[in-house]
């Protein structure tokens, strides 16, 4: 019988999942796995320590359960492997993005076990930044400083809508930042207070931000905000609440891109770069997205057909991915 490991956080969400553990495992059986389970603890890198060992172990599937952040420390744990079980996520948290994005139930964690049962994946693209991998967002510039100033009490609390009461708090205090930012088929130099890099369309609970993003087409959403000015963000923010128009504005850059190498021009300044919503190290960084790099459980019977690759793109890809192949073989046989 096939393995599955489910690593959850015991605190999170008022101890939603300790409470409903025998449920979940239950859900987990029922798909045809033998599970068991690990409760993190508050040392460093525990989930992720725990995903590794239970991948290299032979484990088919790995479920995270708990906040966004479990999330992305059980990704980091086996996304550098050769073999990488399958994913399944049950959310547990505030924001949830990640479950918004796959469909999966954020308010049911038994419901959120069960989707396991429907079959239904996604093989989803993973952002990688230096040794560090993200799954939703990596930012810099001093338009994101806001996620550093928010205190975990509110996150857990308030969820995104502390982020929006920090961010009118520090709209005042926003700077530009002088910026190289080189990107697929070409570059920005100048001024920006943003820029952002997208994996999927659900960003702090916001489903309009990168309104176009795909799960699983080996392409980031870069939205680069070119103005520091107070009255030109809020109206941005206004048009980001109104369908995503903002990613038409002469303020915005707004493209899809394979990789980024984010990078200052004024190498006394520091940028932080946020990593789904966490410090991550300095600029200068490489952002590169690796294509369709962990095979996720989703609720695929529910996620928008523009959201994901169609069976013609997939075909697409692949002969995009056959050409580049024999491409490299090529140059290798001309170099010796």
């Amino acid at each position: 019988m096939r393995k599955a490991r489910l690593i959850y956080n015991p605190v999170s969400g008022k101890e939603i999942m300790r409470n409903n553990l025998a449920d979940i495992l239950d859900a987990i059986e029922r798909a045809g796995y033998e599970a068991s389970a690990f409760a993190t603890t508050p040392e460093p890198d525990s989930a992720k320590n725990e995903a590794t060992r239970a991948a290299k172990a032979g484990f088919d599937l790995v479920v995270a359960a708990g906040g966004d952040g479990t999330i992305n420390e059980v990704v980091n744990g086996i996304a550098g492997l050769t073999d990488r079980p399958k994913m399944a996520i049950i959310p547990a948290g505030t924001t949830n993005d990640y479950a918004r994005a796959l469909k999966v139930p954020r308010n049911n964690v038994k419901a959120a076990a069960e989707v396991i049962q429907k079959q239904q994946t996604v093989k989803m693209d993973i952002g990688k930044a230096a040794d560090t991998y993200f799954i939703n967002i990596a930012a810099g510039g001093s338009l994101t400083e806001l996620t550093y100033e928010v205190p975990s009490e509110l996150k857990s609390i308030f969820g995104y809508l502390a982020y929006l009461a920090k961010g009118a708090e520090m709209l005042p205090r926003i700077k530009p930042t002088k910026m190289r930012l080189v990107y697929e088929g070409g570059e920005y130099e100048g001024n920006a207070s943003m820029f952002f890099l997208g994996l999927t369309n659900s960003i702090g609970g916001f489903e309009t931000i990168a309104p176009d993003a795909k799960l699983d087409d080996g392409k980031f959403s870069l939205i680069v905000v070119k103005t520091a000015n107070l009255f030109e963000i809020v109206r941005l923010i206004t048009l980001v609440l109104n369908g995503g128009k903002h990613v038409n504005d002469s303020k915005v850059l707004y493209i899809k891109t394979s990789f980024l190498d984010a990078s200052l021009l004024d190498t006394d300044k520091k940028m932080m770069i946020n990593l789904d919503g966490e410090y991550g190290g300095d600029a200068p960084m490489r952002f590169e997205n690796l294509h369709q790099h962990i095979e996720f459980y989703a609720n695929t019977d529910e996620i928008n057909d523009d959201a994901i690759l169609g069976p013609d793109d997939q075909k697409r890809e692949a002969g995009i991915e056959l050409v580049k192949e024999y491409e490299k073989i090529q140059d290798e046989d001309s170099e010796e």
